[in-house]
């Protein structure tokens, strides 16, 4: 037996004794999916037990240094980890941006005191975190932006907004590009800051989507005091990092194409949607395109396997996430498109517990807005074409 088939053993034994029954089945509804943060609301209590658990044993951030509080797996033991709770259908212990975004950008570019200070608590599901990126005239031009950091000695003093910050109003902690030398060509004079979302001179106001939903903010900086302490890298060399986590942003925009833990299958959602016929779904029209799509997805999602293997064996994502983005938010949109077909007239229903298809027609208008956030498509064809293709 080798030390990984002794691996496997031993995580399966923790897992069926650790996670609890009710944690080993797709999410009801958002509710239940745990962001963690100062001011989270458990959904029950099974949730907070199988958070800390998996908390203690590094296994919300698998793969990084146990030192920071992860579990130090290495890429072989964290597919087998991968592999075992989806086999008892595990739900994921913890959403988080510090998980997908910020905390690689720190892991690399960080001082030891800022690991030492945010790791652990990103881990721990203890802080909650917003991206500072996009402003009103800086969107996909993210070097243009114009929220302004003045150096106080000691600190600096921000000004500015940020817009589309995705769940601003219930953040901890912000991770923002501000501009701390206006005299350089745009991407020159870009840093990277944190701080707490509590600090004088923050506030946020949700903006109101097409589906009813509100998890944009905008996010207003009026005199924000941020210690020097908190920039991550170098002051004036953001861009770098910038870039870097933008990355890892989209290959997790990307990964809404893919049927994550605690998800149905499309499968799944279509048979309860059209029935089965002879163990088929009674649509043939339908069973066809559920076809193609569960094709595309497999072939996505062994690539996406693919790129976080050469990740990890230090070659990076770099331009391969702008590759995952657009296949994975166009396999999301065709995705929900496929359920509102499937469900007809009664998948149109907007509201109430009678709902047959609960918030599809909320979820199916969402998805439009993939294809435009972490940078639009159009965005991600032209890095494709350049960077990959070498058409450029």
């Amino acid at each position: 037996m080798t030390d990984l088939d002794t691996f496997r053993q031993e995580t399966r034994a923790w897992l069926e004794e650790n996670c609890p029954q009710s944690m080993r089945s797709p999410f009801g509804s958002e509710k239940e999916v745990c962001w963690g943060g100062r001011n989270f609301k458990f959904y029950s209590e099974d949730q907070r037990l199988w958070l800390e658990r998996m908390a203690e044993k590094g296994w919300t951030a698998p793969d990084w240094p146990t030192e920071y509080g992860g579990g130090g797996l290495s890429r072989a033991e964290h597919k087998i980890l991968l592999e075992e709770m989806a086999r008892i259908q595990a739900r994921p212990p913890l959403n988080s941006f510090g998980i997908w975004m910020i905390g690689p950008a720190i892991l690399k570019f960080g001082s030891e005191a800022l690991k030492q200070q945010h790791l652990p608590p990103i881990v721990r599901g203890e802080i909650r975190w917003c991206q500072g990126y996009s402003e009103p005239g800086a969107g996909s031009d993210l070097a243009g932006l114009q929220t302004k950091a003045e150096d106080r000695g000691d600190h600096f003093i921000v000004n500015g907004q940020k817009i589309w910050t995705s769940y601003a109003d219930r953040a901890d902690w912000m991770f923002a590009l501000v501009r701390t030398n206006p005299d350089v060509k745009k991407q020159e004079g870009i840093s990277l800051v944190l701080f707490d979302m509590e600090t004088p001179g923050v506030s946020t106001r949700p903006i109101k989507l097409i589906s009813g939903e509100s998890p944009f903010c905008e996010t207003f900086l009026d005199d924000v005091r941020v210690e020097k302490d908190q920039v991550v890298g170098e002051v004036d060399k953001g861009w770098t990092i910038a870039k870097y986590l933008l990355t890892h942003e989209r290959s997790m925009i990307g990964n809404m194409g893919s049927t994550a833990a605690g998800q149905k299958t499309l499968p799944q959602l279509a048979a309860s949607a059209v029935g089965l016929q002879d163990g088929k779904l009674a649509d043939t029209m339908l069973r066809a395109e559920v076809a193609s799509w569960t094709i595309d997805s497999i072939g996505y999602e062994l690539t996406a396997e693919r790129a976080r293997d050469e990740a990890k064996a230090g070659q990076g994502v770099g331009n391969v996430s702008a590759m995952l983005k657009y296949a994975g938010t166009e396999l999301n949109k065709r995705r929900y498109e496929l359920l509102v077909a499937a469900y007809g007239s009664e998948g149109l229903i907007w509201e109430g517990d009678s709902r047959p298809a609960g918030a599809l027609p909320q979820q199916w208008l969402r998805t439009k807005g993939n294809s435009i956030e972490g940078g639009t498509s159009e965005v991600q064809l032209n890095i494709i074409a350049k960077n990959i293709l070498g058409l450029g």
